[in-house]
């Protein structure tokens, strides 16, 4: 085992929550399989790691496993679902630490253009007049804590009314449990109706005060403008450099996974050094 010595590498507590969600090794299955070479804490290290510093996979440290090894596994849990599924998991957890019900009921709704590198395709980047970029949008939403439900990536001339379609949609399948959607002005309009005839969702605008001057926060879109914000700390987000939508949507999502385990993590009473972690901590992941 390598020694661990980047600020993006996991601590002992928070290794005991990502590694129980992680998908049985193919070697311990029923068909069987290769035993892995490398072990899967350093993989999860080198995906936090380049998503942290934004480095390119092939610039990756020689103390971390090859780069196409942990590539290749970053892919391959996308394609499954995984990612997704431990950002759930991890995200009840700390809504229940919270007081909260580990389901949420009402969220926030925005997008984020930002700009494309020459690695992406024509077919999935565009020009967002209003912004003046030429690239991606993410269109991210979450609960009244900012804590992350569902992403997903377009061009960045797909509208956002067009874009919620597809995006509420996906949340409605994901999480039917929730009844209400906070959203700017640019979602009002035909989206509301159509989305309280299909979708049985309350989507709420939030508009800005005509007589407001300069910078105002405003009631329910701040939560996810600090989650965008949050998502930007992670310099891999800064550009959108992946080929594909679902690998850039993936790495977004190991930047909101990263956040919560060093929250739940840094809860009193877990111990976050790099000793063993307690073991109820473990029976609780």
């Amino acid at each position: 085992m390598r020694q661990r010595r980047y600020p993006s590498d996991t601590t002992d507590a928070e290794w005991a929550l990502i590694e129980p969600l992680l998908p049985v090794p193919a070697c311990e299955t029923e068909t069987g399989g290769a035993p892995e070479k490398h072990p899967r804490r350093e993989i999860v290290d080198a995906i936090r790691y380049v998503v942290d510093t934004g480095c390119k996979w092939r610039a990756l440290p020689a103390d971390y496993p090859p780069w196409r090894t942990v590539w290749g596994f970053m892919a391959r849990w996308t394609a499954a679902g995984v990612v997704g599924q431990i950002r759930d998991h991890l995200r009840g957890r700390i809504r229940r630490d919270m007081g909260k019900g580990p389901r949420a009921v009402a969220t926030v709704i925005d997008s984020q253009s930002v700009k494309a590198a020459e690695t992406v395709g024509k077919d999935s980047r565009g020009y967002d007049a209003a912004k003046r970029i030429n690239g991606r949008k993410r269109h991210l939403v979450v609960d009244t804590r900012g804590l992350p439900l569902l992403v997903m990536v377009t061009p960045a001339d797909m509208t956002d009314r067009d874009a919620a379609k597809e995006v509420l949609f996906r949340l409605r399948l994901m999480h039917p449990e929730i009844t209400i959607v906070w959203a700017d002005s640019a979602y009002a309009g035909q989206l509301v109706d159509w989305s309280k005839k299909y979708l049985r969702l309350t989507v709420k605008t939030v508009s800005r005060s005509k007589d407001a001057t300069g910078f105002v926060v405003l009631p329910r879109r701040w939560v996810v403008e600090r989650s965008l914000s949050w998502i930007m700390q992670a310099r891999r987000h800064a550009r959108d450099y992946e080929r594909l939508v679902q690998h850039s949507e993936a790495l977004i999502t190991w930047a909101a996974i990263t956040l919560i385990t060093r929250r739940i993590s840094r809860s009193p009473g877990i111990r976050t050094e790099r000793g063993t972690a307690p073991n109820d901590l473990v029976q609780a992941a």
